[in-house]
């Protein structure tokens, strides 16, 4: 069977390209599977981070068939600092691949990881990298056996449910809203050197997706304008920023039984019929649902850890009068100190989320090659393309 690689039309690969995405999220018999809606947009995923590409596997004949997709696009990020000087390094993702269950292991996956990887070269990209789930062998095999790619970093995805009663913040915590040009500025002076930072971050936070950033202090220090914080600081602070995922794609837990249904259904009817008891309820996962994505997530002292709780509590509370939003989720590198204050469920979240990387271009030698780096204690996480 001839497949040809070939960029995706919007026009009419629509329809094809869901069908793949839809026939690889299909789960085993019996058990639950998490499904995505991306909202009749294929490309959603990558839309928000130009420039971007999808590709789609295409095959030849009278009759053709999209039987794989694959996302990927390229973006300028600190990979070092040096001497307290960022370098930044052009990068791409890759991210969104699938082929179809009926026609895998004819190599279509490494054709279009080929491909991906040859647009990143026109565009000058250094370092390419994909994220996948560690227990995914097929993934995992595919990147690290044929394609070259060595394993990362392992990142920690948390998620937590939102409730139906509010959240309140750790006492002796206040959360402060920053503008646009306060973010920036404190984000470029405090986050320029963490791995993964993008150049671009003014383009992030501008973004109508970005619904705010907020700084935790403690009540007792008196916030005077971001020039006088960064001048001089408390011994903790916090910071984060929310990203609305909910008008990017939808998810939709499928496969729960009767019964789990009803215990999720019970635990929601009590906390909202009892709100000052704040029972941990469980939210509808069975239908279509938004997710609020918390990113930038950083900070100092050993407070900070409280006061990002406070932090979470706020865009929890953001999240549960928006509507359709049931998680709130974060990624944070897996030795961030911060990890000990974000609220999350261990059944919903995953510990190690594997990201492999692939040197493409550059000096051969060994010596600053990001992909042989240790990790550090931070990560930035760019929720254009999560």
């Amino acid at each position: 069977m001839l497949v040809v690689v070939r960029e995706f039309d919007p026009v009419r690969d629509c329809h094809g390209a869901e069908a793949v995405d839809r026939a690889c999220e299909a789960g085993p018999s019996g058990k639950m599977s998490l499904f995505t809606d991306l909202l009749g947009d294929p490309v959603c995923r990558v839309r928000h981070s130009p420039p971007f590409l999808m590709l789609v596997a295409e095959t030849v004949g009278p009759a053709t068939e999209i039987v794989g997709v694959i996302r990927g696009c390229v973006k300028n990020v600190v990979t070092a600092c040096v001497k307290t000087v960022p370098v930044y390094s052009k990068v791409g993702y890759i991210l969104g691949l699938r082929v179809s269950p009926y026609h895998r292991r004819m190599g279509i996956g490494m054709k279009l990881v080929r491909g991906m990887e040859q647009w990143f070269k026109e565009n000058g990209v250094e370092y390419a990298y994909m994220a996948t789930d560690k227990d995914n062998e097929a993934s995992v095999r595919l990147f690290t056996g044929g394609c070259g790619y060595s394993k990362f970093r392992t990142p920690a995805i948390l998620v937590n449910p939102v409730f139906a009663h509010s959240v309140q913040a750790p006492r002796g915590a206040a959360v402060i809203s920053l503008s646009l040009a306060e973010a920036e500025t404190l984000y470029r002076r405090r986050f320029s050197g963490v791995e993964f930072f993008p150049r671009d971050i003014d383009a992030v936070l501008r973004n109508p997706l970005s619904l705010g950033t907020f700084l935790a202090i403690p009540k007792t220090w008196r916030y005077g304008g971001i020039d006088r914080f960064l001048a001089d600081p408390p011994e903790s602070w916090a910071v984060l920023s929310v990203w609305n995922l909910r008008d990017v794609f939808r998810l939709e837990l499928r496969g729960a039984g009767r019964f789990q249904k009803a215990v999720a259904w019970a635990s929601r009817a009590a906390d909202r019929a009892l709100p000052w008891l704040r029972i941990p309820s469980v939210p509808d996962l069975f239908h279509p649902f938004g997710v609020f994505f918390l990113y930038g997530v950083g900070g100092e002292g050993p407070e900070s850890p409280r006061l990002v709780k406070a932090l979470c509590a706020r865009a929890h509370n953001m999240a549960r009068v928006a509507g359709k939003v049931r998680v709130v989720a974060t990624e944070v590198a897996s030795c961030d100190p911060l990890l000990a204050g974000i609220p999350h469920w261990r059944r919903l979240s995953m510990a190690e989320d594997l990201w492999c990387a692939r040197r493409l271009g550059g000096d051969s030698n060994d010596e600053g090659d990001w992909t042989k780096s240790p990790p550090g204690t931070s990560i930035f996480l760019d929720p254009r393309e999560i």
